[in-house]
């Protein structure tokens, strides 16, 4: 009887594990392949993102397929530094002619570049506080991470995130 109690109390702790085990793999497949949580903070996607920072979701399935487009926002590994991933917007794709402000908007002074095949050209929507192409140029299409497409947080932003073309 007591061998019986035994056997129970295993294969009760053995089924629990089991399915706690499924619920962390799922949640893992999920975070890798399909969708993941972001947190977006700092000035250089002023007004789309609070500077203080916030809450996204980003799904990872139009990065996979190629079907990242010009005017998404997207989580890029940072060309400068691959440890860190940054939030920027697609402003150019392979083959498009893009002029930018070389010192800024004000002195007038544009350069134009065609964004070269396997590669994207993006900005921070802050023009002026943001480290994008205009500083280090294309970016290899397979550094970008995932397509960020809903506001989480502050809940008073929350909802899908525009798609802004030019």
């Amino acid at each position: 009887m007591n061998t019986n109690l035994w056997t129970n109390i295993v294969k009760e702790a053995f089924d629990k594990t089991f399915v706690l085990a499924k619920f962390f793999c799922t949640l893992h497949l999920t975070n890798t392949y399909l969708i993941t949580p972001a947190y977006v903070i700092g000035p250089s996607m002023i007004p789309t993102f609070e500077i203080t920072g916030g809450f996204v979701l980003a799904e990872k399935i139009s990065t996979r397929f190629g079907k990242v487009g010009k005017g998404d926002i997207v989580l890029i590994r940072s060309p400068e530094d691959p440890r860190k991933i940054v939030t920027k917007r697609v402003v150019g794709m392979e083959g498009d002619s893009v002029a930018y402000s070389v010192n800024g908007d004000s002195d007038g002074v544009f350069e134009t570049i065609v964004v070269p095949r396997g590669h994207v050209w993006i900005e921070g929507d802050n023009k002026y506080m943001s480290r994008d192409s205009r500083k280090f140029g294309p970016v290899p299409y397979g550094m970008i991470e995932a397509r960020i497409f809903w506001k989480v947080w502050p809940f008073e932003s929350f909802g899908s995130v525009a798609k802004r073309i030019g």
